[in-house]
């Protein structure tokens, strides 16, 4: 079988794993659903944490947080650590990046400067210059907000103003409004008219990207990185209005499980939780709130969010067609996935926090390898988005980095193996001691442990999928929690890399 020329990485931002067309009625994803179809999805993938910033960097890297140093939000990732786009560059691919990058913070202190800062970001003529290199890409074009947020700029305002949109600032919020205590997100439509919004800029863009390619004569890694799902809830129509809240079915919090949860998450069901213990670093903690929700409202929210997802869906699809009409199908494979998940509801959240249920670090999954024996099928086998890096330069026939952490998925996407991985580890240090847990999942079973707290949670995965029951001080357990754990300690000594080879005896 010859080797794909081309990598095409298509990644979501904060999408729950279930908003497929091909698992979920509700939502309409036609061109992800014909992906599936064209390949295979996995249902059982995972991230190396529940926040942006920290997986993106391991996707760019194939190192999790704790090795690639960039642990949270609000934390930069160093350009000195090798990526993927290197290694790419240096066999002759084009690396380029469309979309959202977030691997620095948005602020610029000594020794943690930031091109993803204010006002940087806002200074189109440097964005005009500077097109790369970064981080392994040779060409990027990224942007940083979501939705109407201030911090819109970079390439994107570019595009804008190119498109005839010169005073696009008067779609978005100003600084001082958005950190105004008095500030109220709008959220629902958006009169941002479509044709200018950032997923078709991205759609738009990696066309683009694909056609200059291709017309050079150069093979590809280029990673499409689309905004959305991630809140605001706010979308321009007709993608708005798509979607009845009255058709919506919102997750829900089973009262039993509050006898079971840890005090974290129990805690969210209060009217004024008080986590200032936590407030460590001086930054709040995402999640970290009541997540008390008028059912009216999160039917709203989740009718908007279904309406990003189909939005971002239809660009998916201008890209697969452009795919075909460049005859470039046969050489290419195309991953799409997302960076964590979102709650919707389940277990009584909202968005997303430092709380390791499945919705929050499991995400959507789809492969087309090109003559791939198990097209249009379905799997369990457990993906990590730390196995992508290896994975894609496996599949180029690269040699792949010691540093690296993940394993090679190539003979599990062909559907020649099973699985390549038997566990899932997502890390979670959201504050430099006071945050910061750990997840393990298996095939069965999943747990989960806090840094200085004897608290912990143990779920059956099989006789629980929904995670409704902790089993961690459950008796009946004991010797699955026993077993759960030194499987932990192994996988821990399996994930560290190795640089270098040894060579000499000392």
């Amino acid at each position: 079988m010859p080797k794909p020329r081309n990598v095409l990485l298509i990644t979501s931002d904060q999408q729950h794993w279930s908003t497929l067309g091909s698992l979920n009625p509700k939502i309409r994803t036609p061109a992800l659903d014909r992906l599936a179809a064209e390949g295979t999805r996995y249902d059982r993938a995972y991230v190396p944490s529940p926040v942006c910033t920290p997986t993106r960097a391991s996707i760019i890297t194939g190192q999790y947080p704790a090795w690639h140093g960039a642990w949270t939000i609000g934390v930069k990732l160093d350009e000195q650590i090798p990526t993927v786009g290197d290694v790419f560059a240096r066999h002759g691919y084009s690396t380029s990046l469309v979309g959202k990058a977030h691997f620095q913070p948005l602020a610029s202190v000594p020794g943690q400067t930031s091109l993803e800062a204010q006002p940087t970001l806002k200074d189109l003529d440097f964005w005009a210059d500077f097109t790369g290199p970064w981080y392994g890409f040779e060409h990027i074009e990224i942007a940083r907000n979501h939705a109407d947020e201030s911090h819109v700029g970079q390439h994107y305002g570019i595009w804008m103003r190119d498109r005839g949109l010169p005073d696009y600032e008067r779609y978005f919020t100003s600084l001082e409004d958005q950190y105004s205590p008095d500030f109220v997100q709008p959220e629902g439509s958006w009169d941002l008219p479509q044709e200018y919004h950032y997923t078709t800029w991205t759609g738009e863009r990696t066309i683009a990207a694909m056609e200059r390619d291709v017309a050079d004569g150069r093979p590809f890694f280029l990673w499409s990185s689309f905004h959305d799902p991630h809140p605001p809830y706010l979308v321009p129509e007709p993608w708005a209005s798509m979607y009845d809240p009255a058709d919506m079915e919102p997750g829900t919090l089973d009262p039993e499980e509050l006898d079971h949860m840890v005090t974290w998450v129990r805690m969210t069901q209060e009217e004024h939780p008080d986590y200032s213990h936590l407030k460590e670093s001086g930054f709040g903690n995402h999640g970290f709130s009541s997540h008390l929700t008028d059912d009216e409202l999160l039917r709203r929210r989740m009718a908007i969010y279904y309406g990003m997802v189909s939005f971002m869906d239809h660009q998916i699809g201008r890209i697969l067609d452009a795919i075909d009409r460049l005859g470039i199908a046969d050489d290419t494979v195309v991953v799409f996935t997302s960076d964590h998940g979102h709650y919707l509801g389940q277990h009584g959240l909202t968005a997303k926090g430092p709380f390791h249920y499945e919705d929050g670090i499991r995400v959507p999954f789809i492969v087309r390898y090109p003559g791939q024996s198990n097209a249009g099928t379905t799997s369990d086998a457990i993906q990590s988005v730390v196995d992508l890096p290896q994975t894609f330069l496996d599949i180029c026939d690269i040699p792949i980095p010691g540093q690296m952490q993940g394993v090679s998925q190539k003979e599990v996407w062909l559907g020649q193996r099973d699985s390549a991985r038997s566990w899932a580890i997502c890390e979670n240090r959201h504050q430099p001691t006071a945050v910061h847990l750990r997840t393990f999942v298996t095939e069965r079973y999943k747990m989960t442990v806090y840094r200085g707290l004897d608290e912990g949670e143990l779920y059956d995965l099989r006789e629980d999928p929904e995670e409704r029951r902790n089993r961690w001080d459950d008796p009946d357990y004991a010797a699955v929690k026993l077993e759960v754990y030194q499987r932990w300690i192994q996988a821990e000594l399996e994930r560290e890399p190795t640089r270098y080879a040894r060579i000499a005896g000392a």
